[in-house]
């Protein structure tokens, strides 16, 4: 049985970091979005790799708000700004189901949250993977949408963003309308299920990136859900040529 560990996991390396290494320099001054932070555990890992980037951490729940602040603070990790919204494709406000439990399985008393790791803008359809979870709250949260938080930023171009929205990606992608094209990497989580109502499955999100001149160089899918990660080919013309035979590892 695996213990979890809050510091044991911020401390650990990012499973994506030998791949962002390949694209990116550690000195070079990023600007890379986490959206659907949580308590800002890949943020810090993020942090740590390029420590002259700037991190936006978006998160809209009061109180994974206050353990991202906490976070940054007993990490040094002064690169991070917390961004207390949600990312959407509208915005305005919008209902957000809060999930929270604890797996039977583990200790009740480890420095882990298990539960607050898969509230989303979307309502729960599918919980048998997870038949602990639950989803007993939801409550109005402010949402922004990419293109506007680009613009109001004066962002021009985005080197890395980190999604973990659970089910919402294509809402985050289109709201970030054509400012999408200027976005150079992205790690973000699919699923062959739906797990939420409406939840656009990995087909619906592999034809949008593909559409949007993206393409997948590392792919983290077992048992019909995980992560992949894609580099806009606009940006990185020689990797999309060589990547899927030599340079990154596609599962």
């Amino acid at each position: 049985m695996t213990i979890y560990n809050r510091d044991n996991y911020i401390l650990a390396e990012s499973p994506l970091k030998k791949e962002l290494l390949k694209l990116f320099k550690k000195n070079d001054k990023l600007t890379i979005l986490d959206i659907g932070g949580c308590e800002g555990e890949e943020s810090i890992r993020y942090s740590r790799i390029f420590p002259f980037s700037s991190i936006y951490t978006f998160e809209p729940l009061l109180k994974n708000q206050k353990l991202v602040e906490e976070n940054i603070i007993k990490y040094k990790a002064g690169n991070i700004e917390l961004v207390p919204v949600a990312v959407s494709d509208e915005e305005g406000f919008s209902q957000f189901y809060i999930s929270s439990g604890h797996p039977e399985d583990q200790p009740i008393d480890l420095d882990w949250d298990f539960g607050n790791k898969s509230s989303s803008l979307l309502p729960p359809k599918n919980t048998s993977l997870a038949s602990w979870l639950i989803f007993d709250k939801k409550i109005n949260v402010q949402t922004i949408t990419l293109d506007s938080f680009f613009r109001q930023n004066k962002i021009n171009e985005v080197d890395f963003v980190h999604m973990d929205v659970q089910g919402a990606e294509l809402k985050v992608l289109m709201g970030a309308k054509d400012a999408v094209k200027n976005i150079k990497t992205i790690w973000l989580e699919v699923a062959d299920i739906e797990l939420y109502k409406n939840q656009p499955l990995r087909v619906d999100v592999e034809n949008y990136m593909k559409k949007n001149d993206f393409q997948i160089v590392k792919s983290d899918v077992e048992g019909g859900f995980g992560d992949q990660f894609y580099i806009n080919k606009n940006y990185f013309k020689i990797f999309s040529f060589f990547s899927r035979m030599f340079f990154f590892k596609i599962k």
